[in-house]
């Protein structure tokens, strides 16, 4: 394993219990925290979410969390007025930069949500859990308070695949095993010691996530991780054990289109800084197919890698940031390349 993977496992690698409320509110002084949930058609779990973190993190004399926004991703059932009656500030992706044409996608909600907080850190929570509790919000901030040095944070657990009564422990996570971790190793073995590259809990600053493209689609995770070891090195990536993580599954079409997104996601990073060649454009769709009594059904699921630019880059969020914070915009990250991302 390369010599900066070791170095994450054996010095930025803590567990949430390492991290108590009481020391984090004295850390936090005025830094101010957003947790953005992204959200699609998630009314079973949304509300238990919002109201742990309302109860135990933000209606408090001294919040942890100051800002708790819902960014509804196109719902077609009653996750918005659930998440609204828990006290989150819900958002439809549509009513954010209503001139910029909507995609689906998980980093497209992620992106919108980010434009329409304010907080110094900024934490992301998939809706999707069954097994949140404040600890995971306590242990992503924890190193952000604690090391201004750290940049991003991402959540180490283990994953069960729970199938009704049946439980397989550290069953979950497979497009993990078998298409992020094998890129990684093989193309960015400095990550190697990133024990869940594709979780959906982390922290990072706003400064670093301002200056960062994001996939709309799945491989935004991928993105931000490998982007992020690019502009500001091994050294401001640090993972915390939150123990474990139970959420709804997919099925393996579902997880086939997954992979197919974080492939294009990598590819593209390889073909810009030189790593690969490509032999013209990369692929824009993914076929699957469907057998039925009259023989097999193909259906065609867009994969194209449409992603936004680094909201630095938008003269409409640079008005938003200086409206609320009035004080000039981040300097271009130290070390970062420049990237072609698609305009909006």
């Amino acid at each position: 394993m390369d010599a900066r993977a070791r170095g994450l496992l054996a010095h930025r690698t803590s567990a949430a219990t390492d991290w108590s409320l009481a020391d984090l509110l004295a850390k936090k002084g005025d830094t101010t925290v957003s947790v953005i949930l992204p959200a699609l058609n998630e009314e079973a779990t949304v509300g238990s979410i919002v109201r742990t973190i309302r109860r135990e993190l933000a209606d408090i004399a001294h919040p942890l969390v100051d800002e708790l926004v819902v960014l509804d991703s196109g719902s077609t059932d009653k996750t918005s007025a659930v998440a609204a009656a828990a006290g989150a500030t819900v958002i439809h992706r549509d009513d954010v930069l209503p001139h910029v044409p909507v995609v689906d996608g998980k980093g497209e909600a992620m992106w919108r949500g980010l434009v329409e907080t304010t907080g110094d850190l900024v934490v992301f929570v998939d809706a999707d859990l069954r097994s949140f509790t404040s600890s995971y919000v306590i242990g992503l901030l924890g190193p952000l308070l604690a090391d201004r040095n750290i940049q991003l944070v991402k959540a180490v657990y283990e994953r069960p695949f729970v199938e009704g009564t049946e439980i397989t422990p550290a069953g979950g996570g497979r497009v993990t095993e078998l298409v992020a971790r094998p890129l990684i190793n093989l193309h960015w073995p400095e990550l190697a010691g990133v024990i869940q590259p594709l979780a959906g809990e982390y922290a990072a600053r706003r400064s670093l996530l301002e200056c960062l493209p994001f996939p709309c689609g799945y491989g935004v995770e991928f993105a931000l991780l490998v982007d992020t070891l690019n502009a500001v090195g091994m050294e401001a990536i640090a993972q915390v054990d939150l123990g474990v993580r139970v959420h709804r599954h997919h099925d393996e079409q579902r997880l086939g289109r997954m992979a197919a997104e974080i492939i294009q996601t990598a590819m593209s990073r390889l073909g810009q800084d030189g790593s690969i060649q490509c032999n013209g454009e990369l692929g824009p769709a993914i076929a699957q197919f469907d057998r039925t009594p009259d023989g097999y059904v193909v259906t065609s699921h867009d994969v194209s890698g449409l992603e936004r630019p680094p909201l630095v880059t938008l003269a409409e969020y640079r008005v938003i940031d200086l409206s609320v914070k009035g004080d000039s915009l981040p300097a271009q990250m130290p070390g970062s390349t420049s990237r072609p991302t698609q305009a909006p």
